[in-house]
């Protein structure tokens, strides 16, 4: 189970990474998607940037409904997508000071209606559901950027734009 502070410290470094996918999401292509399935490019923009904060809201809840309509707003520009994050990691950083251990332990359930669908400590929530998911898509937008003829930056390693250390 991970506790506050490595949470807090893996947002803190994944924020960085995350801002730096946003900085490069092209604002004349917000409206392009690579299937009329997909969302568009500021539809899933805003996402990764609003995904720490909001999830980090709904551990807070005892269950959350999968039935739940999830809005899915685009972006006006790439200031306002860097501005959203920020806000959204903010949040996010309230509410986990606020907890302690037990209330990691706690289980967090997500139901559709009456039945529950799944449960876990609000812990792993924090770490699959906020962080992993939050990762999830950031990958996808890496796609979009590259489809769209962005340039890609170095996350966990060179891209074929950026070379993370040069030598």
């Amino acid at each position: 189970m991970p506790h506050i502070e490595e949470l807090l410290q893996e947002l803190d470094e994944e924020t960085r990474n995350t801002r730096r996918v946003l900085e490069r999401v092209p604002e004349d292509r917000l409206e392009w998607r690579p299937h009329p399935k997909s969302l568009t490019l500021g539809q899933l923009a805003m996402h990764v940037a609003t995904l720490p904060g909001a999830l980090a809201g709904i551990s807070m809840q005892p269950s959350f409904d999968v039935r739940t309509p999830i809005p899915r707003p685009g972006a006006a520009s790439r200031a306002e997508l860097l501005q959203v994050l920020e806000r959204s990691v903010a949040d996010a950083k309230a509410i986990l000071r606020k907890l302690d251990e037990p209330a990691l332990a706690t289980l967090w359930r997500m139901v559709s209606g009456d039945r529950e669908v799944g449960a876990v400590p609000r812990g792993a929530f924090l770490r699959s559901v906020m962080l992993n998911h939050w990762y999830h898509h950031r990958g996808q937008l890496t796609v979009y950027l590259r489809q769209t003829g962005a340039l890609v930056p170095a996350i966990y390693g060179d891209s074929a734009d950026e070379k993370m250390m040069q030598g």
